[in-house]
């Protein structure tokens, strides 16, 4: 196995284009917001990628699936950062549209991924 399989997964290039489109909307906010809510998102979408690639580089289906169920929970916390930039005037509907379809589309193929190590692990 390539120490950079990952990089061929739609997840991981979908994690990718999370943390880019989080970079963007996170941009916007006032200064004052770098290192709380701004930061705040960040962190977990750049984890989504990173613990994708550590899950398929693991040997053995146990630790893969322990690191895509942490994917999938990273990938989780910038949906409630989301509404609350909303909430508080950062951003609009418009703003979070391709985000939140990015979300769920991970959120699919993590899920996926699971599954599959689930039915038919590694020998």
């Amino acid at each position: 196995m390539s120490f950079e399989a990952h990089k061929g997964l739609d997840v991981w290039n979908n994690g990718i284009e999370l943390v880019k489109e989080i970079y963007k909307l996170t941009a916007k906010f006032p200064k004052e917001e770098i290192y709380s809510l701004a930061s705040q998102m960040r962190r977990p979408a750049v984890s989504v990628p990173s613990n994708l690639a550590e899950g398929t580089a693991r040997r053995n289906d146990k630790g893969s699936i322990q690191f895509l169920y942490i994917a999938l929970g990273s990938r989780s916390e910038p949906d409630t950062q989301l509404h609350i930039a909303a909430q508080v005037g950062y951003l609009n509907s418009n703003d979070t549209t391709s985000v939140t379809k990015l979300l769920d589309n991970v959120s699919k193929l993590i899920s996926g991924l699971i599954r599959i190590r689930k039915i038919s692990p590694k020998k």
